[in-house]
């Protein structure tokens, strides 16, 4: 997460994007559409009964209700359903995101004030392991930017319906396709692009763990357990909502101009890069912002958030878990 980093330890079909309005997507999109249908669809080749082209009509009708990419010609579709309203939703996210830190920092300082703290509270912000209150609220404080830049983009530049703008939506399989994403992430991914540098950075693997070391390192039992649920379970939520939601959305149709292949590109890679950046750390950045372009790729791929948010939390799982027992889990 950003700032505190426990995510570092470590049709086309329905599924996808498209310049059309009746694709499924992540930022702009048909949220109801699946790939079962899609494949179900493909496979038929006699002419379909009345009955049963009806009922396909009527879904293709509910898919229309959350167009992938709003024609240009009317602006209808999921929001931001122009490039100014993206550039909006953008400036929102800039201050989320901003304004996230600031009151991160005024909630640590009240806290630290009726803890006695205040004096010492710059040093114990930036102690390897922190004091547990230090980490829960700034964590909170961040949250309250995020949320409020997400709810105020839906309701002035939206529906209003941030479930349905945002695409915030679960599905069963993304139970399973999330954490075998998030596993791949953490042991493959990770040490595949740190594989190079293993020679020329001495004691890699304990730099690289510091930032989860920060975050969960070093705490009790009960305070490790309620960190873990807030690493685990909040932070993917809110995360997901803002970076692939968000943040990703505006850039998927500010770039739209650029081509459905060029402009999709440059939308993914440079929400997963600002992913990497929002983290505060030089050393995991690479792995941070290439794990952020993986879940930008499933946001768009998926069409809604379900899937992302499931593989974050894995990811962070087993980064907490990498710090919980050090010796009882390879990174």
């Amino acid at each position: 997460m950003p700032g505190s980093d426990a995510d570092f330890a470590g049709s086309d079909g329905n599924e996808r994007f498209s310049d059309k309005p009746s694709g499924r997507v992540s930022v702009s999109g048909s949220f109801d559409g699946s790939l079962d249908e899609s494949f179900e669809s493909s496979r038929v080749v006699a002419r379909p009964s009345a009955r049963w082209s009806a009922r396909r009509s009527a879904r293709r009708g509910r898919r229309a209700e959350f167009p992938t990419e709003p024609a240009q010609s009317t602006g209808e579709g999921t929001p931001p359903s122009t490039v100014r309203d993206a550039w909006a939703w953008l400036a929102l996210a800039a201050l989320g995101f901003v304004g996230g830190q600031v009151v991160s920092y005024l909630l640590l300082v009240v806290v630290a004030a009726a803890n006695g703290q205040l004096a010492r509270l710059q040093q114990l912000t930036t102690e390897v392991v922190p004091p547990s209150w230090v980490v829960v609220t700034g964590l909170i404080g961040l949250w309250i930017g995020f949320v409020a830049a997400c709810v105020i983009a839906s309701r002035t530049r939206g529906s209003g319906d941030i479930r349905h703008d945002l695409g915030l939506e679960i599905r069963p399989r993304d139970i399973v396709i999330g954490p075998v994403i998030g596993v791949l992430g953490q042991l493959v991914l990770l040490k595949l692009l740190y594989l190079p540098l293993e020679h020329v950075v001495s004691h890699l693997d304990q730099k690289l763990s510091q930032p989860a070391k920060h975050l969960t390192g070093g705490f009790p039992g009960a305070d490790l357990a309620v960190i873990a649920v807030l690493t685990v379970v909040f932070v993917p939520v809110v995360e997901e909502t803002f970076f692939r939601g968000l943040v990703l959305r505006s850039l998927l149709r500010i770039f739209r101009g650029a081509g459905p292949v060029v402009g999709t590109t440059l939308a993914v890679v440079s929400s997963g890069i600002l992913f990497g950046l929002a983290h505060f750390e030089a050393l995991q950045l690479l792995g941070l912002a290439s794990f952020g372009v993986v879940l930008s790729v499933m946001a768009y791929k998926f069409g809604r958030l379900g899937p992302s948010i499931f593989a974050h939390a894995t990811f962070n799982l087993l980064a907490v878990l990498s710090v919980a027992f050090p010796t009882g889990l390879a990174r």
